[in-house]
């Protein structure tokens, strides 16, 4: 079974870049859709970004055209570069891994969090204006 590991979190001030990764042991997670979500204090979790075994994209609304998600197969990890961040982007962030294996998947199964089977611990996000 995998288990995942999110860091490169910390606080930062408005208009700056981080890169969080997400780290996975126990077994690859190549074959699989990796996402990101995200929750900040007294909001429901949220999706943010995924990646499917093919490699295609899928990014929230809120922070299309200022992030990138990145997998390193290699290394077993999965990265997001958010630039531009704002005092909304705060929030504990969480890289999820689903059970599906398939080639093609839809965009919607990318942004169901229900369809994500393991979770990391989460890392801290912390914008500052």
């Amino acid at each position: 079974q995998v288990q995942l590991v999110e860091s490169g979190g910390g606080l930062v001030q408005a208009g700056g870049s981080l890169r969080l990764s997400c780290a996975a042991s126990g077994r690859t997670f190549s074959d699989r859709v990796i996402g990101w979500f995200r929750q900040a204090p007294g909001k429901e979790r949220e999706f943010v970004a995924g990646i499917t075994r093919t490699g295609d994209t899928h990014y929230a609304d809120f922070v299309k055209g200022r992030s990138a998600i990145s997998r390193d197969t290699a290394k077993n990890t999965v990265s997001l570069q958010v630039d531009n961040l704002k005092s909304d982007d705060t929030a504990a962030y969480y890289c999820a891994t689903t059970s599906r294996t398939a080639f093609f998947v839809p965009s919607t199964y990318v942004r169901t969090q229900d369809n994500y089977v393991t979770w990391g611990q989460g890392t801290q996000v912390t914008v500052s204006s």
